[in-house]
């Protein structure tokens, strides 16, 4: 098979012709995968990956999949003393595991950078070495630093067999060169990290397939070993489209979220789903959870107790702003939630819901709150004023919808709060830069093109967002 830009040409085992290695075989000219895995896999070889997850002070987690049953291990040391070398407890991979891996390494010391290389059944991974930072230690030492974070949604890889008829949806994958120029601290995904085909969606082995096709896509991995990824959903990578809490196969959904993402946490012990929050210098995000506990649609926007994120994550969201020391407190989820012209799946679109919370995050005083979102195939801000509260005017909130990465982009249909000139109807990516020191401090928000040309910025002082 001729190698393209997307899938590069395969060996004569069917793995891919590189030192990421792929298990995908090919059969009358359409990528399909075997029923099982028996064979071991070929030592050295990955499917996808290594990908950095979470990455904490005193931690990291690295993510891989191997073709084939395999043990897999990582050797580590800091980049300026390569001799003091540790090696990280062997993990086995196997078919009831998809074959993916979470390494942890830990005991590691903070704001220092390692050199990471993986082995497969005894054999170093061929490519370059991935290099993790951890966090460094500053409060109470000092200003927090400057940081970047990366942001984006809705990322359609091509599959031909199982698109719909048409032209190419999907496209723009230099995008993730362009990601990786940044050298940022992390990057959120805002849902629709895949999109599940109508075909995948009659089975979790077909859900399954999907998930490992994608990650495998050529062009993504160097972007995943550089950067630290955390994620959430939406409708796309949860399920059907607009997919609500009645998905059949939403159990096996989740468990292949798990698998494929290395986030510090998914949901409660007591509440299932994708929620989270990340911590990164001064800077909370609150990842939510759109779809598992969401209401269908057709219910009715004035329907009082439909929801699209459910009583117990708001409670736990609402203590966690209250908890809370940050100075930005980035609140994410996959749909958008200030524009109050969505006519598709906003959180409009669950009236009492919304007006409950916001409600209570102007009572409650909180301070710093930005929303981020995704969903749309176009970026904008949103700019939602809020009335006077106890006699005093309140901050107006601020939310950053970023999309499409890949997917085709759209128009952008009417949305009463958009701030004039943010509106951007092709690919792109979102940066988050955080600068500054005490009353200085302050959040930069940067719209990128697929080739990493600025399309537009807005900055926010600290003080805009309720800081004295």
């Amino acid at each position: 098979m001729q190698g393209t830009s997307e899938f590069p040409a395969l060996n004569r085992r069917g793995f891919l012709r590189t030192g990421l290695g792929a298990g995908a075989l090919v059969a009358g000219g359409a990528w399909t995968f075997p029923a099982a895995w028996a064979d071991p896999a070929p030592p050295g070889m990955l499917h996808a990956g290594p990908m950095q997850g979470y990455v904490a002070a005193r931690s990291g987690v690295v993510w891989l999949q191997t073709p084939g049953a395999a043990e897999v291990f990582i050797d580590f040391a800091p980049q300026d003393q390569r001799g003091a070398k540790r090696r990280t407890a062997p993990v086995k991979t196997d078919a009831a595991g998809e074959f993916c891996a979470h390494i942890v390494l830990d005991d590691l010391t903070p704001g220092v950078s390692y050199l990471c290389q993986a082995y497969v059944n005894g054999q170093a991974v061929q490519g370059k070495p991935l290099r993790l930072r951890t966090q460094k230690i500053w409060l109470f030492r000092g200003p927090p630093p400057e940081f970047t974070v990366l942001t984006g949604s809705c990322a359609y890889i091509n599959d031909p067999p199982f698109d719909r008829p048409g032209p190419p949806y999907g496209g723009g994958y230099e995008i993730y060169d362009a990601m990786r120029g940044e050298h940022a601290d992390l990057m959120v995904w805002l849902g629709d990290n895949l999109y599940f085909r109508e075909a995948d969606l009659l089975s979790p082995q077909g859900m399954a397939l999907r998930y490992r096709r994608d990650r495998a896509f050529a062009p993504l991995q160097d972007f995943l070993r550089s950067t630290p990824q955390v994620a959430i959903w939406d409708d796309h990578d949860y399920g059907p489209n607009d997919g609500d809490l009645s998905f059949t196969f939403k159990g096996e959904s989740l468990r292949l979220f798990k698998r494929y993402w290395a986030n510090p946490a998914y949901g409660l012990p007591e509440v299932a789903g994708v929620f989270t929050k990340v911590n990164l210098f001064d800077a909370d995000f609150f990842l939510l959870d759109d779809r598992y506990w969401r209401d269908a649609d057709a219910s009715g926007p004035a329907e009082r107790g439909k929801t699209m994120f459910g009583a117990e994550q708001l409670r736990w969201l609402k203590n966690a702003l209250l908890f809370s020391r940050a100075r930005f407190k980035i609140i994410a989820a996959g749909g958008q939630m200030l524009n109050d012209d969505d006519a598709y799946e906003g959180w409009n679109q669950y009236p009492v819901e919304r007006a409950e919370f916001l409600g209570w995050l102007q009572q409650a005083r909180i301070p710093g709150v930005v929303f981020l979102s995704g969903d749309r195939h176009i970026t904008e801000l949103t700019r939602y004023p809020r009335p006077r509260y106890g006699g005093k005017a309140d901050y107006p909130l601020l939310e950053y919808t970023c999309s499409p990465l890949n997917s085709g982009p759209s128009r952008g249909d009417a949305n009463p709060n958009r701030v004039p000139g943010t509106l951007v109807a092709e690919r792109n990516y979102g940066v988050l830069r955080f600068t500054g020191e005490d009353k200085d401090r302050a959040l930069e928000i940067i719209t990128r093109d697929v080739a990493g040309t600025t399309l537009g910025s807005q900055r926010i002082e600290a003080g805009q967002l309720g800081w004295a």
